[in-house]
């Protein structure tokens, strides 16, 4: 007759945490975490979650998960009420005041990363896991969404075939690589081993079919391969377990496609003993010993004891043909590892759990980042940063990426320039803050607007994003453009007058040509604009349109002589040549205002003067050519 058992309570299962808690001497304050679990009991009531169990349950479930980690206090209460925001009754701020900082930003980054992960597929997988990697500030938000996913496979059969299948593509290339990442491996195995099969069914088949095909061609023979060996390493003094293993069938999948084989036993490690000594040194003694059962294969010795992975993982591995009991002609793999370095290749950085630290991982969570950047550099320098990136939240969800530093008016003008240009104020998780407040990761903002466009330039100085100023600017240019278009339309009919020029005509036709090149009728009001902002001179302005400059000639033409005096006996005085108001004054050398000189030149002098000589006189050929000017002979009109 078949007992069944029935499913533990919510009771039992925080006891049965807590339980384990006590048996690895874990320091826990129970009564605080009873009371986070009373409270998530009274917030989450019967809601349901959308795997088809109960909130309450489904956030036991990664408990029951994450207590593997022995994770500290403040992590198991994130894992209780880590839903607790979707019923929009709290916010983060309470969050805080109620448990503290470190329960709120677990709280806050697992409320963000499940937005991307579950909901959010404008991103590339690989963003995403970056993503995942680098928003967490410490490594125990990584193990708490790496809980939660694990969790999550588990209900697969409750899902729609398009959620089962989108979740075990974002567990094969975002969850079990990170697992990986950190060392984690035994959960990488179970994740995979869970959405291969639902991810790749037709290959999931054929690997299995095959390894069928090996275990009836072998026979059992990885047990007695191990006694073999067990017995071998006692003759030479050494205390040994041997666990034979096979290569897991996503694994093999993998493999098979990066080596190009058609079958399982084209792969070299398609089966491995694990030897576990108890010392380092007995790890290079077990090696020799296997070295001298077997024969080595060349190039397949590789001594991670000496050298480990970037992700911490130690071991010496060997392959080897012809060991004892072990089929003619099947190569298998050996790691010889202590205990402590199994441990650490079962559980990765979550080995090093700091309790004496307050359970605060940091340290640990830049090693992880450097494994990031390590394990695969070239695909770490391609892909997105997020170093000095956070990452938000609008009301319904969607992520938001912003420089650190960034202001809610800076999100706002990312979302929408008219949004920007309109805003009011802004609410961060249920809150009022003011403009320049700087925004964290896993904020949720809410945008208050004008029915219209309402900016001010002062605004220029709280946003943190270019592009955002540049968008400003913009609007703010064209909002001003026709006062700035009136001035500076005044200010170059002003300076026409002194010339005794007409005004300029509806069509800016004196701004035609500019410097020889056609203006367009906005490069023409742009001329005035830049005017009338004081960016441009409109005295300069005239010598560089083309127009002006046959009336000018046609001026000095009229008014041009040749003799320092005329015909009525007036006396005539020098002008630059353009009209360009520069002060003149003559040189002593040649005296051209005294005598007969048709024909002079001017020369700038170093404080802004032009001198004027005779073409004639010496003293123009030591005259440095860049500083010379034309000047011509002129009288004022009657």
């Amino acid at each position: 007759m078949t007992v069944q058992t029935k499913p533990l309570s919510a009771e039992q299962s925080l006891e049965h945490c807590l339980v384990r808690r006590r048996e690895k001497g874990v320091p826990s304050d129970e009564a605080n975490i009873r009371r986070a679990f009373d409270f998530a009991v009274d917030q989450y009531g019967d809601s349901m979650h959308w795997t088809g169990e109960t909130i309450l349950q489904h956030c036991l479930g990664v408990l029951q998960t994450l207590t593997r980690f022995d994770p500290d206090d403040d992590t198991v209460i994130a894992s209780l009420l880590h839903h607790v925001l979707d019923s929009k009754r709290l916010t983060l701020d309470d969050l805080e005041r109620m448990y503290g900082q470190s329960v709120r930003q677990m709280i806050s980054g697992e409320y963000l990363l499940s937005h991307v992960t579950m909901q959010n597929r404008r991103m590339s997988l690989e963003h995403m896991r970056l993503m995942f990697m680098k928003v967490s500030g410490d490594v125990r938000l990584v193990l708490l969404i790496l809980s939660q996913q694990h969790h999550i496979i588990s209900r697969l059969e409750m899902m729609s075939a398009e959620d089962r299948k989108r979740h075990c593509r974002d567990t094969l290339h975002i969850f079990a690589p990170v697992a990986a990442r950190l060392g984690i491996y035994w959960l990488k195995h179970q994740l995979e081993g869970r959405a291969f099969p639902m991810m790749y069914p037709v290959d999931a088949v054929r690997i299995e079919e095959q390894l069928a095909q090996v275990h009836e061609k072998y026979g059992d023979f990885l047990p007695r391969a191990a006694a073999a060996l067990v017995d071998a390493l006692k003759q030479a003094g050494i205390e040994a377990e041997v666990h034979a293993r096979e290569k897991q069938p996503y694994s093999i999948f993998h493999k098979m496609k990066l080596k190009s084989c058609t079958h399982v036993e084209d792969l070299n490690d398609l089966f491995a003993l694990r030897v576990i000594v108890q010392s380092e040194s007995d790890c290079y003694q077990a090696l020799g010993v296997l070295h001298q059962l077997g024969h080595p294969v060349v190039g397949r010795f590789k001594d991670y004891i000496a050298f480990p992975k970037p992700n911490g993982y130690k071991s010496v591995h060997t392959t080897l043909a012809r060991l004892p009991r072990a089929p003619e002609g099947l190569l298998m793999e050996a790691q010889i590892r202590t205990r402590s370095m199994q441990h650490e290749a079962e559980y990765g950085i979550a080995a090093h759990w700091s309790y004496k630290e307050g359970g605060v991982a940091e340290q640990a969570f830049r090693r992880a980042q450097i494994h990031l950047a390590l394990t695969n550099p070239e695909q770490s320098a391609q892909a997105p940063r997020g170093v000095d990136h956070i990452f938000v939240l609008t009301p319904r969800g969607d992520i938001i990426e912003l420089p650190e530093g960034s202001t809610p008016l800076d999100f706002a003008f990312h979302v929408h320039t008219v949004l920007g240009l309109s805003f009011k104020g802004a609410k961060v998780n249920g809150a009022i803050v003011s403009m320049d407040y700087a925004l964290e990761n896993g904020d949720i903002v809410e945008i208050l607007k004008y029915p219209d466009p309402r900016p001010s330039s002062k605004w220029l100085s709280l946003l943190r994003t270019a592009s955002a100023r540049s968008r400003l600017k913009r609007f703010l240019v064209n909002r001003e453009r026709p006062t700035y278009l009136t001035i500076g339309r005044d200010m170059m009919n002003e300076e026409l007058k002194k010339h005794h020029l007409p005004p300029l005509d509806t069509d800016l036709t004196a701004l035609k040509l500019f410097d020889g090149k056609a203006e367009t009728p906005v490069e023409r009001e742009e001329i005035l604009i830049k005017i009338g902002q004081g960016a441009q001179n409109a005295a300069s302005t005239l010598v560089h349109l083309d127009a002006l400059k046959e009336r000018l000639h046609t001026e000095q033409q009229d008014t041009m002589i040749v003799r320092p005096k005329t015909a009525s006996g007036s006396r005539a005085f020098a002008k630059v040549e353009g009209n360009i108001p520069m002060p003149v004054i003559y040189a002593k050398c040649c005296k051209p205002n005294t005598k007969d000189c048709p024909a002079i030149s001017g020369v700038i002098g170093r404080s802004g003067e032009v001198r004027t000589h005779c073409d004639t006189c010496k003293m123009l050929k030591s005259v440095n050519p860049e500083r010379r000017i034309a000047v011509r002979w002129a009288v004022r009109n009657a």
